[in-house]
Formats: C-alpha cells, structure tokens, sequence
C-alpha cells in the first residue's frame, strides 16, 4: 500500500457491525477461520442496528390496520411509519406511493400486472432477469448491451423513436449491474424516456445498498429494491413511484386489506370497492418486520452517510482491483472500461480454472464466500464471456469437472460491513490458487463442485 492510500484508509469509517462477523467456519486443511462474506450482491447479512430493532419490537407485535388493541395499534403506526422513512430514503416526490412487497423481483412483477393496455417494454439484455423476465404480457424489445454511457443513452432514444405504434411505453434499466457493479447513466437514461414520452422503472437493487437514490433528482417513475440486499434479510421490498397506473389496475393479489368495501349481490356475486392507496396492492397481513426492518437498514445506512460510505467501498474497491490485476490469468468482467464508477460488485474468470471449483477452493481452504455461475444474468455474462447471448444456462454452475472450462464467472461482492481483512484474504488467496493450485480434491456433485472427503 502507498503512503498516500495508507493515510487516506486512516481517514476512511469503520465497517458498519453486522451480524456473523465474528463466525468460523471449519477449513478442509485443518482448522478453523473467521468466515469471509463476500457475496453481499447476493444477500447481505443483516445489520446489528436492523436485528436489535427488530428484536426490541418482536413482543409487541401485532396485526396490521384490523385490531383495535394496543399492539395492533402500535405495529400499524410502525408499519406506516416505515413507509415513511423509506419515502424520505428514496426521496420520493409528493403524491409518490411506497408499496411493500416481497422483494425486488415481486415488485416489478407487481409494476407489469399494473401496465396499461398496449404498453411496450425496453430493456437491455444486461438487466438482471428479476427486470429482464416479469413483462410476459407486455411486447417487449430486449436491447443490445452497450459500451459506454453515451451508446446506452443513444440505443434508447432510437428504440423509442422508432417505436409503433406509439403508445404506452416503460423502460426498465439497472442502477448498478449485478454483475460488474458498474453505475449506468439513470438520469440520461430517464431524460431520454420522458423525451419520447415513456416512462422508467429503476432497479436499484444493486443501487441502494451502496449510494444514496433520489427519485426526485434521478426524475425515474419508479424505483424498486429488496431488503436483503439493504442489510435487512426479513422477506420484504418496495415499488415506490407514481400512483396513477397502480390506482388504475386490478389489485396485484386479491384479498383482505386490498378492498375498501364488499357487498353482495342478489345474482349472488360480490361488488368490491378496492382501495386507492398503497394498500391496494398489500392484500393480506403485511410483513410488519420485513417492512421495519427495511425502514432500519434505511435510518442506519443515512446517519452513516453515505459519502463515507462510499469513500470506504470506492477503497475497498481499489484493493481488489489492484490485487487481481497482479494476477496476468485473472480477467476482470466490465461493460464500461476500468475507468468507470462501479459498487463493491466484480465478476472476473481465471484462465486454466472452471469458475466453480476455484469458487469452492475459496471457500473450503480459505473461508471465503464468493459466487459463481451465471448470477441470473445469463445474456450479459454470456456477451462478457464472448458466447452467444442466446445461449441457455442454469443459474448454478454447469456441469463441468475441476480443472475443466465452464461458461461461467466467480463474483466477489462487498458493501457497508465488510473488513480490510475480507478482501486482503480474498486478494491473497486468489494469487496462492493461481499459482499454486488447490490443496485438496474437488468432485462435481448435483451441478455443484465440492471438495471431495
């Protein structure tokens, strides 16, 4: 490390606590280690902050908006009062509602029941397939992945340009790519919807856990994120955006808590009268601690600023890069080129490795929890790689022995609580397989490459 990165680490913020920093996990070799969390992109561990505020809350727990009692009463203002803080989160615009939902996929599969008739749908090949796969009713053009900023921003307008007929449209992007963590342009992206008269949907999935989202600034229509990835693993996530097509569809699910009125008719049937709010898509008993656990990861993640934050990934970053780029048979996965602002997401492959058993070497020998497979992003990975897009792929690992090529990539993922340690070790122990190769034994078992006992 220079003196110049050395003193900047010194200025950086502590790793926020998180829960299972302190757990060991057994090594193939002998002996035990603190276990290395590197897969946040996927599910990131729960912040202590989240975990103690749901557990102070835990025995008051109530049902939500239909008990007179005082723990009803108490768990519906909680309930309310976390879609408010997510609104003040997100920055959400006057008239804007935050629906809770089970996750990002959940919400956007929400958005599509709610698209008015004839409504097109843009999408680049690069999205996550929780954005790429929900529009099954809607005409839908994938876009090619571009190259840079301005070539995404170029590939939009003229799809919506040449559009017809021209109608209702809605462009779907990523804020920051599951993949390479790479940041796309959202507020050129949402200037080129509107100026061709489409909406837009952002994904921050990948987004929120790492920088502040603004639907004001970002001027998207929506925004859609889970609370797994935002430090708080308790089934929960929100649309939060414009009413309008939300009031005027059919309730996402039909139940109790959607509907305002029910009657009966004398053919027998029944009138329903649906609310207009946000509970319009909430049928049934909300998940009260998925919703205030979201609402504490978003308090939590604000009083910790996120421009330190930022200034502690962005170094964090900056490490792994720089360690990997010491290994000539590592290639680092990008869209955009080294140089562009990217989360504590990276992908990369290792020549002369299958992506699953240098993946299962990490994590049996050092510790170390990364990913590998095709991270539900099959399109893009497999354009990175320089296969065919089209091709089919499993989410796992294909079925490739140790040692032999797979079309698949390791991911190595990181946010708010990880320690200088995680990624030193990560950086070490990528540059010992590489050059040393594996100490143990490793056999292909249901998709899946283990060490063999």
């Amino acid at each position: 490390m220079s003196v110049s990165t050395a003193a900047a680490a010194q200025t950086i913020c502590a790793p926020l606590p998180v829960l299972g920093r302190d757990v060991t996990v057994p090594l193939v070799t002998g002996g035990e280690v603190t276990y290395a969390a590197l897969d946040y992109a996927a599910s990131a561990p729960a912040l202590q902050r989240v975990w103690d505020d749901v557990a102070a809350y835990a025995p008051y727990y109530g049902s939500v908006h239909r008990g007179a009692g005082y723990l009803s009463q108490l768990s519906t203002d909680l309930f309310e009062n976390a879609r408010r803080t997510v609104a003040e989160f997100l920055d959400c615009r006057a008239g804007d509602q935050v629906v809770f939902t089970r996750s990002t996929t959940d919400s956007l599969n929400l958005l599509a029941a709610a698209l008015p008739a004839d409504c097109q749908v843009f999408v680049f090949e690069t999205e996550h397939h929780a954005s790429l796969l929900p529009w099954r009713d809607a005409r839908v053009t994938c876009l090619d992945a571009p190259r840079t900023h301005q070539q995404a921003v170029e590939t939009l307008e003229k799809a919506l340009a040449d559009r017809d007929p021209y109608g209702p449209a809605l462009v779907c992007v990523t804020g920051a790519s599951n993949v390479t963590g790479e940041l796309w342009p959202v507020r050129e992206l949402a200037a080129a919807a509107h100026a061709h008269g489409a909406r837009i949907v952002l994904d921050a999935a990948q987004l929120a856990p790492h920088h502040a989202v603004s639907v004001a600034d970002l001027d998207v229509d929506w925004v859609a994120f889970s609370g797994h990835k935002l430090y708080a693993p308790f089934g929960s996530g929100v649309l939060a955006g414009r009413a309008d097509w939300l009031t005027a569809a059919e309730p996402y699910l039909a139940g109790g808590g959607a509907s305002r009125k029910v009657t009966r008719r004398e053919d027998g049937g029944v009138d329903v009268e649906w609310h207009e709010t946000a509970a319009r898509h909430e049928a049934g008993s909300p998940n009260v601690i998925g919703a205030y656990s979201i609402a504490s990861a978003c308090k939590a993640l604000t009083e910790a600023g996120f421009d330190t934050l930022v200034a502690r990934e962005q170094y964090l970053i900056e490490k792994v890069r720089a360690g990997l780029a010491e290994v000539p048979e590592v290639r680092v996965l990008s869209l955009f080129g080294d140089d562009a602002p990217r989360v504590g997401v990276i992908s990369f492959v290792v020549d002369g490795w299958n992506s699953s058993h240098f993946a299962a070497a990490l994590s049996a020998e050092y510790g170390i929890g990364v990913r590998d497979g095709l991270f539900c992003a099959h399109p893009l990975v497999r354009t990175l790689l320089g296969s065919d897009p089209q091709t089919q792929g499993e989410c796992g690992a294909p079925e490739a022995a140790p040692g032999e090529k797979s079309l698949n990539a390791i991911r190595v993922s990181f946010g708010a609580g990880t320690p200088d340690e995680h990624v030193e070790r990560f950086v070490n122990a990528v540059c010992e397989l590489v050059s040393d190769g594996a100490k143990w034994r490793y056999r292909t078992e249901d998709g899946r490459c283990v060490s063999a006992v």
